[in-house]
């Protein structure tokens, strides 16, 4: 065991035995305030009381390192989420405000990829009644409208470790993942945001199509369009108007969405597609 810790870099040898490294530390400590330099590093979950920071209801900070511990703290953050309750058939049912897999996905991302240079910050779960925060020390390294297509870890030797640790997939799916999720549950788009010296994803619980504002509309647009090309598709009215689950009379609806998508520069029309705005096709404005 100590061989395969030496091999991996988590441990070195000294004169008294073995001293712990860094990443070992931060991996797989049971007590990460055991360690001074990394102790701020442990991920803190916040809840509050409704859609504002005004009433907090309960705020742990994590002792696990991150291997050790991922498991338990998304199951922490899925049971503080609020739930929901739907009818399907006839049987009442209470479901989360959000998918693990969202969950699961974005939590990796914000312990990888945070920035572990910056003293004093850790990655910072905020649940709300209508959404999840998650954040991350660090501004990010790839463009936030790049996250769904790009990929460069700050990280890599956390990365590749947490990827054979089978926490996280070091191939740029995380957020794939977590954009057709959000599709197939007809959720809101994430928004994906940078604030002083943070990354931030902001996750929306379930919301009705007319309850979505411009913004919302544009960016779910932009996301399926880079999801599309991503999956080596390209996005139609059709494709959206099944995104947003509207039925097919929407099509005007759709085409207005598409439209303020395109004046903003997020989107163009594909140049193989045929010229009939009727069989338009689009991709992202970068590709």
């Amino acid at each position: 065991m100590l061989a395969r810790l030496l091999d991996e870099r988590l441990i070195e040898r000294s004169a008294a035995g073995f001293n712990i490294l860094r990443i070992g530390a931060v991996l797989l400590a049971k007590n990460m305030r055991q360690f001074q330099d990394i102790s701020r590093k442990a991920a803190r979950v916040i809840v509050y009381a409704g859609e504002s920071k005004m009433q907090t209801v309960s705020d742990v900070t994590g002792e696990k390192g991150y291997a050790v511990g991922f498991a338990g703290l998304v199951q922490h953050v899925m049971g503080k989420l609020p739930q929901n309750e739907v009818i399907e058939g006839a049987i009442r049912k209470q479901v989360k405000l959000l998918p693990e897999v969202v969950v699961r996905e974005l939590l990796a991302n914000a312990l990888i990829h945070q920035d572990f240079d910056m003293g004093g910050a850790s990655p910072v779960v905020e649940v709300f009644s209508n959404r999840v925060e998650i954040s991350n020390p660090g501004e990010p390294i790839v463009p936030v409208e790049r996250f769904i297509d790009g990929y460069q870890s700050r990280n890599e030797r956390l990365a590749d470790l947490m990827r054979r640790f089978g926490i996280c997939e070091e191939k740029s799916s995380g957020i794939d993942r977590v954009i057709e999720a959000a599709e197939l549950m007809q959720l809101p788009a994430p928004e994906f945001l940078t604030s002083h010296r943070r990354t931030i994803v902001v996750i929306h619980g379930p919301r009705a199509f007319r309850d979505m504002n411009g913004g919302d509309r544009v960016r779910a647009c932009y996301q399926h369009c880079v999801l599309q090309y991503v999956l080596r598709r390209q996005m139609t009215n059709q494709s959206l108007r099944e995104r947003f689950g509207l039925p097919e009379g929407s099509s005007n609806t759709v085409s207005q969405i598409i439209t303020a998508t395109l004046e903003q520069g997020l989107v163009k029309m594909d140049p193989n597609a045929p010229d009939s705005r009727r069989y338009a096709r689009y991709i992202p404005a970068w590709a």
